[in-house]
C-alpha cells in the first residue's frame, strides 16, 4: 500500500480494556459516518456506502472510507480517496489507555490543494478527530460499570 504524507496525530486517555476500546472505536466510528452517504457521492469518494454490520473488518466499508488494516484491540487502519485526495485515518490504542489517531493524506493538484486549504487550514479536520476521540472516550466510560 502506497504511504501518504503525514498530516497529523491527536490522541486521547480513554481507559477501559483493549476489547472495550475496540469496540467503542467501531461503534463510534459506524455511528458517526452513518448518513455519510450523499457527501460520500458528493466528493466521489471510492467507498459511498457502509457494510452491514459494520465490524471494523478488513475490506469492510464506511462512507469514505474502507477497512485497509485491523488488530483488534491495538489498531484500526481506515483508507480513502476522492477527487480531491487520498488518505488514511489510523487509530492506535497504546499499552496505557491512549487512543491515537494518525492522518495520511494525499491532496493533488490545484482542486487538491484547494480542498487541504478547505478541510485542514481551517482546522476543521481536528474539531472531526478530536470530535472523534472524545465520543470513543465517552462510550467507554459508559460501558464502566457505576
Amino acid at each position: 500500500m502506497e504511504r501518504l504524507p503525514y498530516i497529523d496525530e491527536h490522541a486521547r486517555i480513554v481507559g477501559g480494556s483493549r476489547e472495550q476500546v475496540w469496540r467503542a472505536l467501531v461503534d463510534t466510528v459506524r455511528r458517526e459516518t452513518a448518513g455519510g452517504e450523499p457527501l460520500a457521492r458528493l466528493l466521489g469518494c471510492e467507498q459511498t456506502a457502509g457494510s452491514r454490520p459494520f465490524e471494523g473488518e478488513p475490506g469492510q466499508t464506511i462512507p469514505g472510507f474502507r477497512v485497509a488494516e485491523a488488530e483488534p484491540g491495538r489498531r484500526l487502519a481506515l483508507r480513502g480517496r476522492h477527487r480531491f485526495a487520498d488518505y488514511q485515518l489510523t487509530f492506535l490504542l497504546d499499552d496505557d489507555g491512549r487512543l491515537r489517531a494518525l492522518t495520511h493524506a494525499d491532496f493533488p493538484g490545484l482542486r487538491g490543494r484547494v480542498y487541504k486549504a478547505l478541510v485542514i487550514g481551517t482546522r476543521g479536520h481536528v474539531v472531526a478527530t478530536r470530535h472523534l476521540l472524545r465520543a470513543v472516550g465517552r462510550r467507554v466510560a459508559a460501558q464502566r460499570p457505576g
